[in-house]
């Protein structure tokens, strides 16, 4: 597999039309468009019928004494400065009870009781419960009234006493207090919601268990979710991914720095494929064709010509396939590594133990509360981390004795026998990451050393979590004649690579490296079942916003 690949979920077949007027592709094309608009201006309709009737409580009766206790803000423009100090929610506990504080979040959901207002407040991942009850000294009818009617996700600045409850608060992470409000301010309204974050943030086992209860909970498909990104990020399961693929680049970087290296920013805009093959964006450059990068990887091999020593680089990383899968994207982001070696490649290997050991530690400790919210909606064991390095005839060897006989010893592995490998590798060794090393050369890009005792091989490698690649790197050839030859091998035109072939002639040190693809690297560690969801904006052949 090429350097630093990753991607994403199978996609189904288009469904051959019903529609008897499909042989006359302008009726068809009419009926479709006058459908649309149809149903557009419905949604508009009652988006705008909605809005009216939400606008009516943006601010209270005149004759409510307790009028400045609520109502909606006028815009934010940066008017002035109060002074007033804001209270985060994950930071509010029972040690502040009778405290009044002033929080800003959004309004998560919302229940009215007679008298009373229930609210859950949100902040990120972190929740708590305010409470209105009209007393009409402290909270007047209208104030409920106008609570219970702020639409979900509007955020608000709510001011409040903090107290004690007679039991937790079930369903909300700050669940030894709550609010009891006195004040509460729209400072952002939202329209009517696409789909409900409360049904977005489901687990498959709570609508399950409804399921075996007679009940029927609803839940947003993935279309939806990535067509409405920008909310759907908002669920605390999205808000812990994120954190958690921040995290793993910046381990990735305070590693390596720390061994040593030096972090460098290279071209994304080229001349010519940087791993071989079609699967490049080609485009128009001032006249000149060009394409995007497929990798860092020329450019990284040229800074380890040039002295660096050690390298490395985080960002993205083009690939133009038409792939559907649960693991490819047509953008990712690499991170990628490169370093001069004095004998073996297995010390780029030490380096590639160290990091994952770093990245397992890291999240399994400093991240834990994170990891529990993803697993709250995705429920998965933490990945065992036990270093393994199994040589590919191994592998081979492994999965013809574990069921799969007519596996080829001289070809690359599928999904469905990586996975099967991560099975048997779990089940012997006891350990979730393993290095597969010395592939065949066949299945490696141009650039990749041969094994000095059996040109058929490489000196190359993948590494796995859970059965999948997350890393492809290897020894790179630093012999310029070698390296013309095994171009020529693979169809590589040289004049689109002669730069790259140039930086060899003057001397270049033995050297490594590898390709991570990270969102794969959050997937596999939650134990996921797509790259979309640790994609921010994914890009895959039928989708490019927003």
């Amino acid at each position: 597999m090429s350097e630093a690949e990753v991607a994403a979920l199978s996609v189904e077949d288009s469904q051959p039309s019903l529609d008897p007027d499909a042989k006359n592709p302008n009726a068809k094309k009419a009926a479709k468009e006058a459908a649309k608009a149809a149903k557009e201006a419905a949604k508009a309709e009652r988006t705008q019928q909605r809005g009216v009737k939400a606008a009516v409580m943006t601010q209270p009766d005149a004759d409510d004494p307790l009028r400045e206790q609520y109502g909606d803000y006028p815009l934010v423009q940066s008017q002035g400065q109060s002074g007033r100090v804001w209270t985060r929610v994950d930071a509010l506990n029972s040690e502040l009870n009778g405290q009044k504080v002033l929080i800003r979040g959004r309004i998560h959901t919302t229940r009215g009781k007679g008298k009373s207002a229930f609210l859950v407040l949100r902040q990120r991942t972190a929740t708590v419960q305010a409470l209105l009850f009209a007393d009409e000294q402290v909270v007047s009818k209208g104030m409920v009234k106008y609570a219970t009617q702020v639409t979900k996700e509007s955020i608000v600045d709510v001011e409040g006493i903090i107290k004690v409850p007679e039991k937790p608060v079930e369903g909300c992470s700050q669940k030894d207090v709550e609010l009891h409000v006195t004040l509460i301010r729209v400072v952002s309204r939202a329209a009517i919601l696409p789909f409900e974050l409360v049904d977005a943030g489901r687990s498959e086992e709570e609508v399950k268990a409804a399921a075996e209860r007679g009940e029927v909970l609803s839940t947003v498909g993935q279309d939806l979710r990535l067509d409405n990104r920008f909310l759907d990020l908002r669920t605390p399961a999205n808000q812990a991914i994120f954190r958690l693929q921040s995290a793993v680049g910046q381990i990735f970087k305070s590693t390596l720095l720390g061994e040593g290296f030096q972090e460098i920013h290279t071209p994304k805009l080229i001349a010519g494929a940087s791993e071989g093959g079609a699967a490049v964006f080609r485009l128009d450059y001032m006249g000149t064709p060009a394409c995007l990068a497929q990798s860092p990887q020329l450019y990284k091999q040229m800074a380890i010509c040039a002295d660096f020593d050690r390298v490395f680089e985080i960002g993205p990383v083009f690939r133009a396939e038409f792939s559907y899968t649960h693991r490819h994207l047509c953008e990712f982001m690499g991170l990628d590594l490169e370093m001069a070696i004095n004998e073996h490649y297995f010390e780029v290997l030490d380096v590639v133990e160290k990091l994952f050991g770093a990245i397992f530690d890291g999240l399994a400790t400093t991240y834990a509360k994170e990891l529990a919210v993803v697993g709250q909606q995705y429920p998965f064991e933490v990945p065992t981390f036990k270093p393994l390095r199994l040589t590919f005839p191994e592998g081979i060897a492994m999965l013809q004795q574990g069921g799969f006989p007519d596996v080829d010893p001289m070809g690359d592995l599928n999904t469905e026998l990586e996975r099967a490998l991560g099975r048997m590798v779990k089940e012997k060794y006891g350990t979730d990451f393993f290095i597969l090393h010395r592939y065949p050369s066949v299945v490696r890009p141009f650039y990749t050393m041969p094994c000095s005792d059996d040109a058929n091989y490489s000196n190359s490698y993948d590494v796995f979590i859970r059965g999948e690649e997350i890393i492809s790197g290897a020894q790179r050839v630093h012999d310029a004649d070698l390296l013309v030859e095994r171009a020529n091998a693979c169809g590589i035109p040289l004049d689109t690579i002669q730069s790259y072939i140039d930086s060899f002639k003057y001397g270049a040190p033995p050297h490594g490296g590898a390709g991570v693809g990270l969102e794969r690297v959050v997937m596999l560690y939650c134990g996921l079942n797509n790259i979309r969801k640790t994609s921010m904006f994914p890009r895959d052949p039928k989708r490019l916003t927003p």
